[in-house]
């Protein structure tokens, strides 16, 4: 099977015609959407490669707003952490400023794909990649859609699609549902049921808040939060950056950015503690059909058990290169620790220390200038 040489069109790639799959030829494929990709996508662009011809933007979502478009209802500008702005446009420039009800589901949806039509950035959607292997001087990006062959990847596919929840003795035998925090959409309907709400990071407090006006909780941690009384300062953020970004280095997994930085007592927050909601207990040690039971005996009766355990990088994709160390992390280098040490054709945008809003920017412009030099493209 020969490889199409596409490189002198900025169509929107054929679709897959039987089994046969020929392999549409570019230069980059840009993996994600989100914030992360968008901002690759722009900078790739700002050094002069062309989309369509030089580099390929594929998304796995139906529409514009990565995974914000699927958060909950009830998280609006107003409670969740800030929105920055990708470069080259603000997002007060599509969301007037003020607007803090408007659910982060919608908002950040219309800012993204506004971003898109300004900067003719063509994201091909939905398309979701399979598996990518080495093909010597090429990668073969294969998808549900298409197949491509390209000689680097900036890999921005954040950790939505993979939600992490614990094994647990006897969770196969509970009666009642078991839900993680992407599944949730808002407290009503947990009204008059008793839910056990896991995990100490700033979603699992808010849902616990939430939920907590029509329902009874019991809140689990597996360790103690820790709580800031003062507010989060640049120099806290680089600090937190800075730890997360060494591990990734030396190759391990990458740590909590709250357990860095702490949670800022906010007036929700200090609000629910003053209705007695922030009763932590550790976690349990086992699931029974009708609830959760700790090692020395004590038993908590539950309708839901609402795991706020976060998210795992979704790099299944990239299993076959095999870029992961023995203990399952990856070692990281380059200005932003964005390149792969051992394939330094793949940058991974989003992952470690880039993985925030305001991470994804600068990581996406350095991924997008170190990636362009390596193949020499720039």
């Amino acid at each position: 099977m020969s490889d199409q040489d596409a490189e002198s069109s900025t169509a929107e790639p054929s679709p897959v015609r039987g089994d046969l799959r020929a392999a549409y030829k570019t230069d980059i494929v840009v993996i994600g959407a989100g914030q992360a990709g968008l901002s690759t996508a722009y900078n790739l662009s700002k050094l002069g490669l062309q989309p369509g011809r030089n580099f390929i933007i594929l998304d796995k979502s139906p529409e514009a707003g990565g995974a914000w478009q699927y958060r909950w209802p009830s998280l609006t500008l107003s409670t969740v952490n800030r929105i920055h702005d990708l470069p080259g446009m603000q997002f007060a420039d599509v969301v007037e400023e003020g607007a803090n009800e408007v659910r982060a589901s919608v908002a950040v949806p219309k800012y993204f794909a506004a971003y898109e039509r300004k900067f003719d950035l063509p994201v091909y959607r939905p398309v979701t990649v399979k598996v990518i292997c080495d093909r010597g001087a090429r990668l073969r990006v294969e998808t549900d859609r298409e197949t491509f062959s390209v000689r680097g990847i900036v890999n921005a596919t954040g950790t939505w699609e993979t939600p992490v929840i614990p094994t647990y003795p006897g969770a196969e035998r509970f009666k009642g549902r078991q839900l993680h925090t992407r599944d949730y959409r808002n407290a009503e309907e947990f009204a008059g049921q008793h839910v056990v709400i896991v995990g100490g990071g700033i979603s699992a407090l808010q849902l616990l808040d939430e939920i907590s006006r029509v329902a009874s909780t019991t809140w689990v941690t597996r360790r103690e939060p820790q709580f800031r009384d003062g507010p989060f300062t640049p120099d806290d953020g680089r600090a937190a950056v800075a730890i997360v970004e060494d591990r990734v280095r030396r190759g391990l997994i990458p740590g909590s950015v709250v357990s860095v930085t702490g949670i800022p007592w906010t007036p929700a927050l200090k609000a629910a503690r003053e209705r007695g909601v922030l009763n932590r207990l550790p976690m349990f040690s086992e699931i029974t059909e009708h609830g959760v039971r700790w090692p020395n005996g004590t038993e908590q009766r539950a309708d839901v058990i609402l795991w706020n355990t976060g998210f795992r990088s979704s790099l299944d994709h990239l299993a076959p290169l095999q870029i992961r160390e023995e203990g399952g992390g990856i070692v990281m280098a380059g200005k932003l620790a964005t390149q792969v040490s051992r394939d330094p054709r793949i940058h991974l945008v989003g992952y470690g220390p880039s993985a925030s809003t305001i991470g994804a920017n600068r990581a996406g412009g350095a991924a997008a200038r170190e990636l362009a030099a390596y193949l020499g493209l720039a």
